[in-house]
């Protein structure tokens, strides 16, 4: 039996509506948005906290079901959203020795996730995320499979999947530079040693270097964003790092993070004290780093709003920017040879506003291959969202039109411009639920009194995509 939407001026709504809410004409329920729907959320409240931080996610090698691990000030929590709709809490690990801190950080190395916290004495905790396939009465309170006491706390944590290295940044060893901890074996850590000749690093990233500058093919190239600068080091021989270049740009306040593009020829990268500092919009520093040893400014991206970028992260030609007060932001890098960047789409989880302060998305995880997008935040909660034109064209959506929208019992689909030939109606997921084949008219009704509540996408003569969301 479907639920029923319930509103009292614009104040009340269903969990449905909260749960299932379409981005239509700027705005999600109360949230300002361009392209992306919001498919779910939890508050701090449900999620144990009462701050939110960090963010990253797994998805199962062998049911293909995706999870997202989430940080509060108190622990982790490890959600399993492969029905995004219906997302399901499924535990909480809470900090080592019950530590609670502002900061926490989570990265994934073989099935396995690995936090790191700023409180004192936290190290690496490791959490066999394989676990998470057998809980049978959520929420459960988790335990650690393991722990690392190489260094106390962290800002940070960085980790190179293809060499099993992670990097402790941030920490009380080394300067505050990296600690090299061998991970293949995740529940034995080793610690192989760090790197202090640059000094502290907020955060990094690591990978085993294809981009253009063959000098380097092969070797394990860490780009360090060190408070003043970028740092480049060759990390490949882990008791003999050796530092390939800096680079510094103008108006620094804070180098905080960053991402290579994909052909790993440009580093993107954020400050995050420049726009209180100066004045300026959001603003994202662009290296060109095709040759390692004398990296260069390639461009800077000024957002549309002032707030303060944090972390941004690079799938295909698009970048994922954790914004913080204007929530995050999709950004289109596919002409950033030529120096442009172009802002295509967004959604606001801080909707009260968007000052330059620090509130709203701390992060951002955009890699799931379902296309589901997972957002941290430090005050509003944890949000999935979806973007609406993942994969599909909607070149001709303005020719058709579906009434009521939400729809309970009959939709009705009229053509602009052209007749309607054939309607499949999907889930989100892609699983279709219903079609139906016409002669050829103008204006077509559908009974979808069968269908479940939910947000589906409705294909027009096997083209032609629009949204529909069932009350």
């Amino acid at each position: 039996m479907k639920k029923k939407l319930l509103l009292l001026g614009a104040s009340i709504l269903s969990t449905l509506m909260l749960a299932q809410t379409p981005c239509d004409n700027g705005i999600a329920w109360t949230y300002p948005c361009e392209g992306i729907d919001l498919l779910a959320s939890f508050t701090l409240g449900e999620l144990g906290g009462t701050t939110g931080n960090d963010n990253w996610g797994w998805t199962d090698p062998v049911s293909g079901k995706e999870y997202a691990i989430t940080g509060v000030n108190n622990g982790t929590v490890f959600i399993d959203i492969t029905d995004p709709l219906n997302p399901v809490i499924l535990g909480k690990l809470p900090g080592h020795n019950n530590s609670a801190s502002l900061w926490r950080d989570v990265k994934v190395y073989n099935d396995h996730a690995f936090v790191v916290s700023e409180a004192n004495g936290h190290g690496i905790q490791i959490f066999d995320l394989t676990r998470l396939r057998s809980v049978t009465n959520p929420p459960e309170n988790f335990t650690a499979d393991a722990h690392f006491s190489g260094f106390s706390n962290a800002h940070n944590i960085v980790i190179n999947e293809e060499s099993g290295y992670a990097y402790g940044v941030g920490t009380s060893e080394y300067l505050g530079g990296a600690v090299f901890v061998n991970i293949q074996d995740p529940k034995n850590p080793i610690a192989e040693g760090g790197y202090a000749g640059s000094g502290y690093t907020h955060d990094a990233q690591v990978v085993t270097y294809s981009g253009p500058d063959s000098d380097y093919t092969g070797s394990e190239i860490y780009i360090g964003c060190n408070t003043d600068e970028l740092v480049i080091v060759d990390v490949t021989i882990k008791n003999n790092p050796q530092l390939i270049a800096t680079i510094g740009y103008t108006n620094i306040g804070y180098t905080h993070q960053g991402w290579f593009t994909e052909d790993q020829t440009y580093f993107i990268a954020g400050d995050e004290f420049d726009e209180s500092n100066v004045g300026f919009n959001t603003r994202s520093v662009v290296f060109d780093l095709t040759d390692l040893d004398n990296p260069q400014f390639h461009m800077e991206y000024f957002g549309p709003t002032p707030a303060i970028d944090h972390n941004g992260y690079v799938k295909g030609d698009r970048f994922y920017l954790a914004n913080y007060s204007a929530g995050i932001r999709v950004i289109d890098i596919s002409d950033i040879a030529n120096g442009n960047m172009t802002e295509i789409g967004y959604f606001d989880t801080h909707p009260s506003n968007q000052s330059v302060a620090y509130t709203g998305a701390w992060n951002v995880y955009p890699y799931f291959p379902s296309g589901n997008i997972i957002v941290s935040n430090i005050d509003g909660g944890f949000f999935i969202l979806r973007e609406q034109n993942l994969g599909i064209d909607n070149s001709e959506s303005r020719d058709f039109s579906l009434t009521p929208n939400p729809a309970s019992e009959f939709l009705s689909i009229s053509a602009g411009n052209g007749l309607i030939e054939r309607i499949e109606i999907s889930t989100i997921l892609g699983q279709q639920v219903l079609s139906a084949t016409f002669d050829g008219k103008s204006t077509e009704e559908l009974d979808i009194s069968g269908l479940s509540s939910g947000m589906y996408l409705v294909r027009i003569n096997n083209k032609t995509v629009k949204r529909l969301l069932i009350n």
